[in-house]
């Protein structure tokens, strides 16, 4: 949720799941993210569209791995493509948006 242009950590346990910390931070930053622009309903499509693909597209992202870095210089690209592979990792996120989205009501 955003109060006063801040990110409020929502207080959902999502524990049952083998994930890292950091991973299940940035998922949730992301959920935030999705929610907030109001395209939940689009995002969680594509999710649930891409999931049977998600490895496929994550070897896709490595072998583009060296041109993509050049250009976005992020440190844990290729943490974060693992952490899209997992098919469960993408249904996580899907449940943190619906849980969200559920919340607001």
């Amino acid at each position: 949720m955003m109060t006063s242009g801040k990110i409020v950590e929502h207080n959902i346990n999502y524990s049952s799941t083998n994930i890292e910390e950091n991973d299940r931070k940035f998922l949730s930053n992301i959920a935030l993210r999705v929610h907030n622009s109001g395209l939940v309903t689009p995002a969680v499509f594509f999710l649930e569209m891409t999931k049977p693909i998600s490895s496929l597209g994550g070897h896709l992202l490595v072998f583009l791995g060296p041109v993509l870095n050049s250009f976005i210089q992020s440190e844990n690209y290729y943490r974060r493509i693992e952490v899209f592979e997992n098919r469960e990792n993408i249904e996580l996120l899907i449940k943190m948006i619906e849980d969200l989205e559920n919340n607001e009501r």
